[in-house]
């Protein structure tokens, strides 16, 4: 019955336009998701159900961050790497998930973060609306809005909850509570950049506002992680923490809206704030951390106002939504393992992973196996690659150093035809071709001799935090990639994350799971 009412909500979202690709509807991407669950749920025993549900997203976690991150945290440990397992891969369920989106073959986090929370594909950049919606264009929303698993979550009477690394008013966050017709309204600042702003609001007023937008909810309990600036107002020392201007127009400070619009409420901004929240008597908690993104994790300890990680952050969600017995909906996002791929700089990207691990672990750690569905799964991969011949045990974010004759490591890097080590670690594209930053112009790229085209690493540390491989395109970011992810999952309803499935099939599996709590109490 749940299913059903969501499926004729999702049908009577759709406009009378004609679609861009006739056979794809938000109908059918929704049934579609329904009847690859159906078809599992025919192979397996019945599932147990599940009274929580946590959706572990690593922004940009491809195959080979996971197998690079995993290496790293070996080494770390000290061993070789390659033989260790990050926690989340011993989760006992794998499967992979096919990310593009209705109009991208490499997709971006706003289309798949879509997929996986209301069950419908959609347009990159687009936040829980399909795909009929026009970016930017306001007018185009109407009737197009999808429900989210959050919102049916709230509206059943369970607690939410989202914790992140990026802004909170972010893509991927984002998709589980607001509906936009475009990812970068995040404040209200942001209209001039849309096409038609209309009526609609910004993301950030969306998630403060969201008890007044969704009646039969009492708002998020849990909103931990970035992006403190789209909520305060363009005055002079809005910031508590840097003494900024925010960037609302409006002239509303939402971080004070939040604390009256919901009793036994709190608002923190820094470590210490966070550390003395009373969770048994705290019922909605908003933590922003930083203006913009939170710091990586080796970064975090140098913070001035001081940053919860992700797994004290995580911690605490579960602890403030454990407290209701009709279950909760979190998700976690390591949101900067993204950025730090963008900015081709692999170390802080490997060890936003290994923290992203710890917090899945924390998760399992504080939930009864028997009750708690988890999931950890990227939104979409990168395009690094681990290449060469190193041997093994070889420093992951080193040079190549191979194996002799023998079988034996060498004592030296491997050279490159250009007579140059190289690295195990690289991105296809990027900021860091040498050829874009060291000359002026096409002309004097082709002039130069061959072996002027890479920097030569011989005395550089590789392993360096700040290191950032050289790329073979110059682009000004780094792109996503466009490969399956891996999806790992553990509790009731884990049996169901098998094979080959498309992104938005997730959100049908973790409804089911918490669907077979209501058949039951029926």
């Amino acid at each position: 019955m749940f299913t059903r009412l969501i499926l004729a909500a999702t049908i009577n979202a759709i406009t009378l336009s004609i679609p861009a690709y006739a056979q794809e509807t938000p109908e059918t991407w929704f049934a579609q998701g329904r009847a690859a669950v159906e078809s599992r749920l025919e192979r397996v025993q019945t599932p147990k159900r599940a009274k929580n549900v946590i959706l572990f997203i690593g922004d940009g976690m491809g195959v080979s961050t996971v197998t690079a991150a995993r290496i790293l945290a070996g080494q770390l440990a000290g061993g070789n790497g390659e033989e260790n397992e990050l926690f989340f891969e011993t989760l006992p369920n794998v499967a992979f998930s096919k990310t593009y989106n209705v109009n991208q073959q490499t997709p971006d986090s706003a289309g798949t973060m879509t997929a996986m929370v209301t069950g419908v594909k959609s347009n990159a950049a687009l936040i829980s609306v399909n795909q009929y919606v026009r970016l930017g264009d306001c007018a185009s929303m109407q009737g197009n809005s999808l429900p989210t698993l959050l919102e049916l979550a709230e509206n059943k009477g369970m607690s939410t909850g989202i914790v992140t690394t990026a802004r909170l008013t972010h893509a991927t966050p984002a998709a589980n509570y607001a509906h936009s017709m475009h990812r970068n309204f995040e404040d209200d600042g942001d209209a001039s950049a849309m096409s038609d702003v209309g009526a609609c609001i910004d993301i950030a007023r969306q998630l403060v506002e969201f008890k007044a937008l969704h009646p039969d909810s009492d708002g998020l309990e849990v909103a931990l992680g970035g992006g403190r600036l789209n909520f305060l107002p363009q005055v002079d020392n809005a910031d508590p923490e840097e003494g900024v201007q925010g960037n609302r127009l409006d002239g509303r400070d939402l971080t004070q809206e939040w604390t009256q619009r919901h009793d036994n409420s709190a608002y923190v901004w820094n470590k210490e704030q966070f550390d003395k929240i009373d969770v048994e008597n705290t019922e909605h908690l908003l933590g922003l951390f930083d203006g913009s993104h939170m710091e990586y994790e080796i970064d975090r300890p140098h913070d001035k106002g001081g940053e919860p990680s992700l797994s004290e952050m995580t911690a605490k969600a579960i602890a403030l939504l454990a407290k209701n017995p009709e279950g909760y909906y979190l998700n976690v996002e390591a949101g900067r393992i993204d950025h730090a791929h963008h900015a081709t700089n692999p170390h802080r990207a490997l060890t936003d992973t290994i923290e992203l691990a710890n917090a899945v672990r924390t998760a399992v750690a504080m939930t009864n196996p028997e009750e708690t569905l988890i999931i950890v799964t990227a939104d979409h991969s990168h395009v690094l690659t681990v290449a060469g011949y190193p041997t093994r045990g070889n420093p992951i974010l080193g040079k190549v150093i191979g194996n002799d004759g023998s079988g034996a490591p060498k004592h030296k890097p491997e050279l490159a035809a250009d007579g140059m080590p190289y690295t195990t670690l690289g991105y296809i594209n990027g900021h860091g071709h040498r050829l874009l930053d060291d000359f002026e112009s096409a002309d004097a790229i082709f002039a130069h001799p061959l072996n002027s085209g890479r920097a030569d690493l011989s005395q550089i540390d590789t392993t360096a935090p700040g290191f950032h491989p050289e790329t073979l395109i110059p682009l000004g970011n780094e792109t996503h990639g466009g490969e399956d992810v891996a999806v790992y999952a553990t509790g009731p309803g884990s049996e169901l994350v098998s094979g080959l499935m498309e992104q938005n099939v997730l959100f049908h599996i973790m409804l089911e799971a918490l669907q077979m709590e209501e058949r039951e109490r029926d």
